[in-house]
């Protein structure tokens, strides 16, 4: 009885192994869904479609799937990904794109967070820290205002890249009507300094 039982259980390991190996390479693998729900071959495209803008070297070193803030939608997939310098603490963000049942990117939806290293190697150095994009928004008169500046590194979507943003408060009360204040907002290309806008912001 204790040799059927051996023999059975071995039987069932051989099974799984040849179950596996025949799945390898074959369409039943890449449908298969992780523990996200998005199947492995969604990904792998999500992957391309980002090492199309960043090159495969910046995606390896820098960009991983965050499959626990992905998930399937009703037209597809929602895809996000960390993007992580570690050598550049302030580089901690998300890429976020949707893509169709096919892996195709969705490109009426907002894509965000992939800088264009292919199209331009400059905008994925990110050599202007905090401390930096604190002097240039002095040097261009940012007033102290009447609290600690509000300072961010961000993906801006109407620039299409990365920015820092800074942001001083000149006036600021709170009432029945709720909270007013309005204040000034830098922007500064994080990669060579540049100051790309100084605008006023306003919440009535």
């Amino acid at each position: 009885m204790k040799t059927i039982k051996i023999i059975s259980v071995t039987l069932i390991i051989i099974a799984a192994y040849l179950l596996a190996v025949s799945c390898s390479g074959s369409s039943c693998c890449k449908n298969h869904k992780n523990d996200s729900g998005i199947p492995q071959e969604i990904i792998e495209k999500g992957n391309r479609f980002i090492i199309s803008k960043t090159g495969k070297d910046f995606f390896d070193n820098y960009i991983t799937p965050d499959l626990s803030n992905s998930q399937e939608i009703e037209s597809g997939y929602f895809l996000s990904y960390k993007l992580i310098m570690p050598e550049k603490p302030y580089v901690n963000t998300q890429i976020k794109f949707s893509v169709d049942t096919s892996g195709n990117v969705i490109r009426n939806r907002e894509i965000i967070g992939i800088p264009n290293c292919i199209r331009s190697t400059g905008d994925c150095e990110f050599n202007i820290d905090e401390s930096a994009s604190v002097e240039i928004a002095k040097l261009n008169n940012l007033e102290p205002g009447i609290k600690e500046w509000e300072k961010n590194f961000e993906w801006n979507s109407e620039h299409n890249k990365y920015v820092w943003r800074i942001n001083n408060t000149l006036n600021e009360t709170e009432g029945g009507y709720g909270r007013r204040a309005n204040g000034k907002q830098i922007l500064i290309d994080p990669n060579t300094g540049e100051v790309i806008s100084l605008t006023e912001w306003r919440v009535n």
